[in-house]
């Protein structure tokens, strides 16, 4: 699973650039020489050791705090020595490079916590939350992922294996052993079993969809016609002037974008060059990218001159939309801006399907457009009890649940004891590899590649 994996490792911890205090990281199975050879003495056992940190020649690189933790009482498992020098890059290159002449290699990018992972130190949800903590871009998304750092998520997950396992012991032992004649038609203990899988699988699903939007927020793109609109509503919403706002028509011809917490919602804000028809080239492409944008979206607000228009219905006003994607999933909500002139009322709009009225001049309306906002992603308002999930989190969970429901329906409908054995079987599969019980190299490859070094 590892390369090189009984190689001793080091890197820089700490983030690029000056600061305070700098740390360098080693991990093998045997660094005696390397805390001799940089140190010139031996240090406690996880106890702090102020000390020299020296170079071939003996001279000082620099002087700090050394810390060791022995296998396997460390993170990674294996011998852990932590250098805790000044902050300058300079200072901590050569720290590096006095490790590497002592013959170790540069980590890989998520290496010590692959290493950990390897070592039974944590399992891979685990591991992909130390991740996600470190990336959090709100609270609530912080503290979700402590929760899954901590293994709330995967115990959840290994409560449903071994769930699945008791009725698959019961299932497959039927097969083996139909002397005994078990009728798994007849059997309402079974199917009220499976139910009961379902129901769990679904509420753990429930809120790992929670905490994948905490994790990864909300893509809302911002659509419409020149002059609506869109980029005075990103500033307002992002707190500053991202977009050039002017009074000609056209004037955002390429895509913006901005990062935002909104009512502890994270948005991905994309505003949208306004769509035309046009004949010049560069808002042409301008139009294209708009489109691009509008296929990816989580949710669409499609933003419209209030004062050019009375309340219009969605598939009008924007039809080039549903001729495109005509069996869209996507949510769709239609935003009337400048009420400030066209006199109508803030708020959500009577008699006419998710259409909100606002003045972004004025800020009036948002508060019931950001609720709406809310409630269409299924975001619950707060992270209590919630927990950092990744999309293949959910991928794994749903093909779970869908493998579970055809095979009760294949065992309500033709006694097909044997397929729902299959499908239980794989249903597991599903739900191991969240915590990476059952997990490609490849897919630890991808997964571990993409943290930080030193990490």
């Amino acid at each position: 699973m590892l390369q090189n994996d009984k190689d001793t490792i080091v890197a820089i911890a700490t983030a690029t650039g000056r600061g305070g205090v700098g740390v360098v990281r080693l991990s093998g199975e045997n660094l005696s020489a390397y805390i001799e050879g940089i140190i010139g003495r031996k240090v406690s056992p996880r106890q702090a050791s102020y000390c020299r940190f020296l170079d071939s020649a003996g001279s000082t690189i620099d002087e700090g705090v050394a810390l060791y933790f022995p296998a396997p009482n460390s993170f990674t498992g294996e011998s852990v020595l932590e250098l805790q020098g000044h902050g300058g890059m300079v200072i901590l290159d050569s720290l590096v490079q006095r490790c590497v002449s002592l013959g170790a290699r540069v980590a890989r990018p998520g290496e010590f916590s692959e290493r950990a992972f390897c070592n039974d130190k944590m399992d891979l949800a685990q591991a992909e939350a130390i991740a996600d903590l470190i990336d959090a871009s709100s609270v609530e998304a912080a503290k979700s992922a402590v929760r899954s750092m901590q293994g709330e998520f995967s115990k959840l997950i290994n409560q449903l294996v071994e769930e699945m396992i008791q009725i698959r012991i019961y299932v497959e032992a039927a097969i083996d052993f139909p002397e005994e004649e078990i009728d798994f038609l007849q059997d309402e203990k079974l199917f009220s079993n499976l139910d009961k899988l379902s129901s769990d699988i679904s509420r753990v699903l429930e809120k790992a969809q929670q905490g994948s939007l905490l994790k990864d927020g909300l893509t809302l793109v911002l659509a419409g016609r020149p002059n609506a609109g869109k980029s005075s509503l990103l500033n307002s919403l992002a707190g500053n002037d991202t977009a050039i706002v002017t009074s000609v028509a056209g004037t955002t011809r390429d895509v913006l974008r901005e990062k935002i917490v909104l009512n502890g919602l994270p948005l991905n804000i994309v505003d949208t060059a306004g769509l035309r028809d046009t004949d010049n080239e560069i808002e042409a492409e301008g139009v294209r990218r708009a489109w691009r944008e509008i296929e990816a979206a989580d949710q669409i607000l499609f933003i419209v001159d209030s004062t050019q228009d009375s309340v219009p219905e969605l598939e009008s006003v924007w039809p080039e939309f549903f001729d495109r994607y005509p069996n869209s999933n996507q949510q769709l909500t239609l935003v009337l801006n400048k009420i400030d002139l066209s006199g109508l009322a803030p708020g959500a709009v009577p008699g006419a399907q998710k259409t909100f009225a606002i003045s972004v001049k004025e800020q009036t309306g948002f508060d019931t457009l950001v609720d709406h906002l809310q409630k269409s992603a299924g975001f619950l308002g707060h992270s209590e009890g919630l927990f950092s999930a990744r999309r293949r989190h959910l991928v794994s969970l749903e093909n779970a649940l869908n493998l579970i429901t055809i095979g009760i329906a294949q065992l309500r409908d033709a006694g097909a004891g044997e397929l729902l054995a299959e499908d239980l079987r794989q249903a597991q599969k599903e739900l191991s590899e969240i915590t990476g019980l059952f997990t490609s190299d490849d897919l630890l490859g991808r997964i571990f590649s993409s943290f930080c070094i030193g990490k």
